[in-house]
Formats: C-alpha cells, sequence, structure tokens
C-alpha cells in the first residue's frame, strides 16, 4: 500500500533541504519525481544532487508565485508524464522581522510564497487529478500553523492560512478521491540551522528542552510520514496536518 509505482510526484522548491528529502523518499517508492525551483543554477544542482543519490529526476524553472508559469509547468508535465498525481507544496520562504518593523511588502512576499503558490499549484493541478478519478496533494505546513512566535507573524500567518487551505481543498475535493493533508515539521537539523545546534547555543539548549524527544528532527523524520500521506496506505486520510516535532505540540515543558 506504499508503492508509488507509476506515479508522478511534482516537489515546489525541491533542490535541496526537506523538499529533497521527501523526493528521495517518494523515489525510493517508486515515483518519478519533477522538482522545479526559482533558476536555472538550483534546478541545475538540484539534477546533479538527485543524480549523485541514483535518481532521474526532471528539474524545470518555475516561479510558483506565477500563475500562467505554473500552467505551463503542469501542462508540460501532463504531456511527458501523463499528469501530476502527487503534488507536495514545499516552496517557502521566511522573513525574521518584528512586526511593527516588517513591511506591508515584506509581509505580502511571504504571504506570496507560502500561501498563494500553494493555492496556485493545487489549482493547476486539481482538474487533472479529477479526470484521472485520484490524487494527493501535500502541503508543507508549520508548528507556526499552531503557534506564534516572535519575529514571524507574516511566516505564522501564511502557515496558518495553509492548514485551513488544506483542510478546505479537502473539503471541496474529497468526493473526487483527493486526499490533501499537511506535513509539519518541527525543528529539522538543516544547514541553515546548523549555526542553532551547537551544545552551548542557548537556542539548541531550548529546543531540546522543549521537545519529548529531546532532540532535533532529521530530514529522514519526515520521509515516512510523507510516502504515508502520497500513497494508498492514506487513502481515507483527508485534512489532516500530520506533525513530526518529536511531540513539541503536545508539551507544556519542563518546569523551572
Amino acid at each position: 500500500m506504499f508503492d508509488l509505482t507509476g506515479k508522478t510526484a511534482w516537489i515546489t522548491g525541491a533542490s535541496y533541504g526537506i523538499g529533497f528529502a521527501i523526493a528521495s523518499g517518494l523515489a525510493k517508492q517508486g515515483a518519478r519525481i519533477v522538482f522545479n525551483d526559482i533558476n536555472q543554477e538550483l534546478a541545475d544542482k538540484g539534477v546533479a544532487s538527485y543524480k549523485e543519490a541514483g535518481i532521474d529526476a526532471a528539474g524545470y524553472v518555475c516561479d510558483v508565485t506565477d500563475e500562467p508559469s505554473v500552467q505551463a509547468l503542469v501542462q508540460k508535465i501532463t504531456q511527458t508524464l501523463g499528469g501530476v498525481d502527487i503534488l507536495v507544496n514545499n516552496a517557502g520562504i521566511i522573513k525574521r522581522i518584528p512586526m511593527v518593523d516588517m513591511s506591508p511588502e515584506d509581509f505580502r512576499k511571504v504571504i506570496d510564497v507560502d500561501l498563494n503558490a500553494p493555492f496556485i499549484c493545487s489549482k493547476a493541478v486539481i482538474p487533472g487529478m479529477i479526470e484521472r478519478g485520484h490524487g494527493k496533494i501535500i502541503n508543507i505546513c508549520s508548528m507556526m500553523s499552531e503557534l506564534g512566535r516572535e519575529t514571524v507573524s507574516a511566516y505564522a500567518a501564511a502557515k496558518g492560512g495553509l492548514k485551513m487551505l488544506t483542510k478546505n481543498i479537502a473539503s471541496e475535493y474529497g468526493e473526487f478521491n483527493i486526499q490533501c493533508n499537511g506535513l509539519g515539521p518541527g525543528y529539522i537539523e538543516t544547514p541553515q540551522t546548523a549555526p542553532l545546534r551547537t551544545p552551548e547555543h542557548p537556542f539548541n539548549k531550548f529546543i531540546i528542552s522543549k521537545t519529548p524527544a529531546a532532540r532535533w528532527g532529521t530530514t529522514d523524520d519526515l520521509v515516512g510520514p510523507a510516502v504515508f500521506l502520497a500513497s494508498d496506505a492514506s487513502n481515507f486520510v483527508n485534512g489532516h496536518i500530520l506533525y513530526v516535532d518529536g511531540g513539541i505540540l503536545a508539551y507544556i515543558g519542563k518546569q523551572p
């Protein structure tokens, strides 16, 4: 039931990091991988990384906030591979700026990439999924879909909105055998978080103390949940947000 042989998966912004890990996991279960990124350099680096991992992935340049570009890419995928069976809305940005210092332009940019783009990409693939009688959409949410934190007002607003977009896609299109669910990573070991993960760093101590698992997550921790949400194993799971956070959202923290 976890076999993805014959399925085409499009993972946005998957040249590296969490998107790359998820795409690689889907490929190991037999999925054909298509990914995009914002420029040719990132797309080329992604193709090289997949090739090094033994994965034949098709990489394209596409701005997921631009609807004509997204529609053109989906049409190309449909012509070459028969359509998108699995969409992973992974592309995202964050701007860590105190709310009173943040410009409306910066706020809109985060909303555009983290919320409008999943709407645009989902809108582009849903008609084909309806026609073929099946489809999986996985939105990469966040613990900020549930919690607030200093300096991330735009990101939290976008990820909270993405949680509700997930539920609404499930509500509108579940009758067509389309399942739309969210995957919510906790604090994950990536190159971007490396400076925060030194033993003496206060933030590292804070995260470990707030996480029942007492560690940071790895990108590998996200692969199994992603495969589950992409496969027939989740055919009656819809509108759900699966948090992969080591239990941090369930935990009030240790008493001082």
